[in-house]
């Protein structure tokens, strides 16, 4: 497939609609965001971009209603990219394919200032390869994991990108070694609320006395992750029932998976408490919980923020955890015991998710003082290494990329010709 023609691109490649350094004119920028947590980094970017340029800051590309909100124009609807597995890419890989040339051709046509692309490195990256060196900086905001898998993948995207945010302390060394600017802008959790969360607020509103022993399940965010971790809970749930009188029981979660976690729970020993309100409630009824069950993933960092002693629990399919065993690198599951480089939270992953040992680990955080303190101690290490106490994550990252379109491309050279990559 032919480029559009793209003459004089070499010679005033980076001008756009203005620089970082010329306050007067509007600076132009492309943001594409693939997936709901990437639009609400999006979102806090552009708004932080916005407070730390004192000129205009104009954004078009792709996301959804955090970006929208903040001011962006969008190609088409972030729900087009937001797919993931392979049975469900595979028959959208045509509008796939088609949603990729749209937005090529718009950078192509209103030439930003830069191209800020937000996770989703399946859309994303192959999206930066194909505007390699059209002549304005390509920004990717969250760095890959190749410190648990394919490590290989920091130099092949070190031959395109020209800068990196990280999330994660430990991610720049990774990059730099293979030549790829990086910097760390702190963990979006900082923003969360997590940290600042009333759970004493949230147990008066919901008629739960301060002294009751109250367990936050968290399953999962995705309807396999529920599926799969619910029983297992709901057995050790009745274990625990019988061990800590008076055992109250809170599950926050999302609006679209509450109706399946109602009907899955309708029979449990200790009914949960649903809360359905991603951001303050749903940290509330963290932060208000004597300890936590929660599955691995993003909730792990929120739920260390909320000073709150956690078990995480992981089923996948058992093929699937065999290849993982394979390919994965690192010793621990739990980003908290990553960051740490020690199990400060237990893990029980696989055969050891299972409601005799859940319920033993989780009395254990319930009622032994010298447990919970280790966790309690470790979440300050955890918020620390987050950025928590400085300048705000998204205002790092705001401050990274107007640096980083002042330096401009690595490559400078002109369009290449062609068919495309």
């Amino acid at each position: 497939m032919n480029r559009p023609d793209m003459a004089g691109v070499g010679a005033d490649a980076g001008k756009g609609a203005g620089g970082a350094g010329n306050d007067a004119r509007p600076l132009c920028l492309m943001l594409v965001a693939g997936e709901p947590s990437g639009d609400l980094l999006g979102g806090r970017l552009m708004i932080a971009l916005r407070a730390e340029r004192p000129g205009p800051v104009e954004f078009f590309g792709i996301g959804g209603a955090a970006m929208q909100a903040a001011g962006l124009e969008s190609l088409f609807p972030l729900e087009d990219l937001a797919v993931m597995g392979l049975l469900e890419v595979l028959p959208r890989l045509p509008r796939l394919h088609r949603r990729l040339r749209q937005a090529r051709d718009l950078a192509l046509t209103r030439r930003p200032d830069a191209l800020i692309t937000i996770d989703a490195p399946g859309f994303n990256f192959r999206l930066s390869r194909r505007l390699e060196g059209a002549g304005f900086p390509l920004i990717h905001y969250v760095a890959p994991s190749v410190w648990a898998w394919r490590p290989g993948r920091a130099a092949e995207i070190a031959r395109f990108l020209d800068h990196l945010l990280a999330l994660l302390p430990f991610e720049p060394p990774w990059f730099e070694r293979v030549g790829l600017p990086v910097t760390f802008v702190g963990h979006p959790v900082v923003e969360s609320g997590a940290a600042s969360a009333d759970g004493a607020a949230f147990r008066a509103k919901a008629g739960i006395a301060p002294t009751a022993p109250l367990l936050a399940l968290l399953p999962g965010s995705r309807r396999g992750e529920v599926a799969r971790h619910l029983p297992p809970f709901g057995e050790a749930l009745a274990i625990l029932a019988q061990r800590l009188p008076g055992l109250a029981v809170v599950l926050p979660t999302l609006p679209e998976l509450r109706p399946e976690i109602e009907r899955a729970t309708r029979g449990w020993a200790v009914v949960p408490r649903i809360v359905a309100a991603p951001g303050a409630e749903n940290y509330a009824a963290m932060a208000a919980a004597d300890a936590a069950l929660a599955a691995s993933g993003t909730v792990a960092l929120e739920l260390a923020l909320a000073r709150v002693p956690t078990i995480v629990a992981y089923r996948v399919n058992p093929l699937t955890a065999r290849l993982a065993r394979r390919l994965i690198t690192v010793r621990y599951v739990s980003l908290v015991n990553i960051i740490l480089d020690r199990p400060v939270m237990p893990e029980l992953l696989q055969e050891d998710c299972v409601a005799p040992k859940l319920a033993a680990a989780v009395e254990r955080l319930m009622i032994e003082p010298e447990a919970r303190a280790v966790q309690l101690a470790a979440a300050d290490q955890v918020a620390l290494a987050l950025g928590q106490g400085g300048p705000a994550p998204s205002h790092r990252a705001a401050r990274a990329v107007l640096a980083a379109i002042t330096a401009g491309p690595r490559r400078r050279a002109g369009w290449q010709q062609g068919e495309e990559k």
